[in-house]
């Protein structure tokens, strides 16, 4: 029995719906505006984290001196600022033209390029001047562009994982830990001076790391020792979902691995004296690994099926009930332009021929939530639920069902949950994400589809991706669900 509290215990900012778009300049063509479409129509993401491409933006004039061409970036800009997306924009790559090391290239892909066949350079500048110019430039030009009203609402981030080869100081070895958070410091006290000069209203942070090491100390202990303005801090937590540890003979996809990482980033931050500082998860979960699927890891297959969409409820319960300072977490959605097959198990939304999937409908749920978190009763360990409900007492209840290990080792039972009495009376509308319902990859594996599809499988496949209501029931005393293993529920009532 599920029994769902009517008072409301606290008013619950949404930190959950929001996602790193990737390539970013994907935003310039058909296929990445068709998902930028579908998100901002069904409003599964509030906001979208993307790089600034200084790539694509900053050369050398013909007398040496820096110069821009935003036409890219605000082609980029307007189309998500007219969808109605709020912005984190990662001020990254490092400008070849003012690299310490021009050669310094990386593509962080399974391709030798990145998409249209471009690098990532890792060097730091030759002057930090001169990346404190470019930074100041950017944000003179953004702020010019949208105004400093919007501007000071989206989240300025200088640069991505800083604390690995892949994105800095490719030329030295992983190890050189102390070496790279010196230098990001070097670079983030540019980007913030950049940033300060064109306005004192904006909100900016860093450093967005891949892991969790002593770089985050170091660098926060540099940021209070230097007097350095640091309004988020931004980190990328994967824990236990990296294709090396799900290849070990215990690898399995744990939320409680991702509390545990949690647990040691907060120690650092309060160690440091920033526990009150505002956090960005920006990276999270199981979408570890971007440019790696099912040929790497055969366990990335569950991103097609439903658990992916249970370890995301059951994160959003854990993160509550934890009460940690998350501002915003965001899914990472990359590999998209590498498909070559549909279930692939790439960390995206849709599929190649552009099937929803239960992580994506996941999302537009959870979307669904009210302000008012409300406290529930339940008597099963194995169900998680977040009730919630607005000012007009309308409720919104979303549940998972599922193990530790999201095994398929619970029995199938049905849950009866009690909703207080101003919602008795009301309509119920269910929905379902399960291994019968919303779920194109399952529905692929019972009709013994291959990958070689024909049209009218594509249609068939592409309608079962599209949300659908599981039921529309009066509330009477309690309802009851049927529940398998990584089921997810949202119940929505109103008169």
């Amino acid at each position: 029995m599920i029994k769902i509290g009517s008072t409301v215990i606290k008013q619950q900012t949404n930190f959950w719906n929001n996602c790193l778009f990737h390539p970013t300049d994907a935003i310039e063509d058909a296929w990445g505006k068709k998902i930028l479409d579908r998100m901002a129509e069904d409003r599964a993401v509030n906001t979208v984290r993307i790089y600034t491409m200084f790539e694509d933006i900053v050369y050398l004039d013909e007398n040496g001196e820096l110069a821009y061409d935003f036409r890219l970036n605000d082609l980029r800009l307007d189309y998500l600022v007219e969808k109605g997306y709020s912005l984190l924009l990662a001020y990254a790559a490092m400008p070849e033209c003012i690299a310490t090391n021009k050669h310094a290239a990386t593509s962080n892909s399974k391709n030798k390029t990145r998409y249209k066949g471009k690098l990532f350079n890792t060097s730091v500048p030759t002057d930090y001047k001169l990346w404190e110019e470019i930074c100041y430039e950017y944000t003179r030009h953004i702020v010019e562009r949208y105004g400093e009203d919007t501007v000071s609402k989206w989240h300025l981030q200088c640069f991505n994982e800083p604390d690995i080869p892949e994105f800095f100081l490719s030329d030295l070895p992983r190890e050189a830990i102390e070496t790279r958070a010196e230098e990001y410091t070097k670079l983030y006290t540019a980007f913030a001076n950049g940033i300060c000069h064109v306005s004192e209203k904006l909100c900016f942070g860093g450093p967005a790391l891949a892991y969790i090491t002593k770089f985050l100390e170091i660098f926060l202990n540099n940021v209070k020792e230097q007097n350095i303005l640091l309004d988020y801090i931004a980190y990328h937590n994967y824990a236990g979902t990296s294709p090396y540890t799900l290849l070990s003979p215990d690898g399995s996809f744990m939320v409680e691995n991702w509390v545990k990482q949690q647990e040691h980033i907060m120690e650092t931050i309060k160690k440091c004296g920033f526990e009150d500082t505002e956090l960005i998860a920006d990276e999270w979960g199981m979408s570890s690994c971007g440019f790696y699927n099912i040929e790497e890891c055969p366990a990335f297959i569950a991103r097609e099926t439903e658990v992916y969409s249970a370890y995301f409820v059951k994160l959003i319960y854990t993160i509550l009930e934890k009460g940690w300072n998350i501002s915003k977490m965001m899914i990472c959605l990359s590999g998209q332009h590498e498909m070559v097959t549909d279930f692939s198990g790439f960390r995206n939304f849709f599929t190649m021929n552009f099937f929803a999937k239960p992580i994506y409908n996941a999302h537009v749920l959870s979307g669904k939530l009210h302000k008012g978190l409300l406290n529930a009763n339940c008597e099963n360990k194995n169900v998680y639920v977040i009730p919630t409900k607005n000012e007009k007492d309308d409720y919104a209840v979303f549940l998972t069902y599922c193990s530790e290990k999201f095994h398929e080792d619970l029995p199938d039972i049905t849950e009866k949950i009690a909703f207080p009495e101003d919602a008795i009376g009301k309509t119920a509308t269910i929905y379902c994400i399960d291994k019968e319902h919303n779920n194109p990859y399952r529905l692929y594996e019972r009709k013994g589809y291959t990958p070689d599809l024909t049209e009218e499988q594509i249609k068939i496949l592409k309608a079962e991706g599209n949300l659908s209501v599981y039921a529309r029931v009066p509330v009477t005393e309690t309802l009851e669900l049927p529940l398998t293993a990584n089921a997810v529920y949202l119940i929505e009532t109103e008169d």
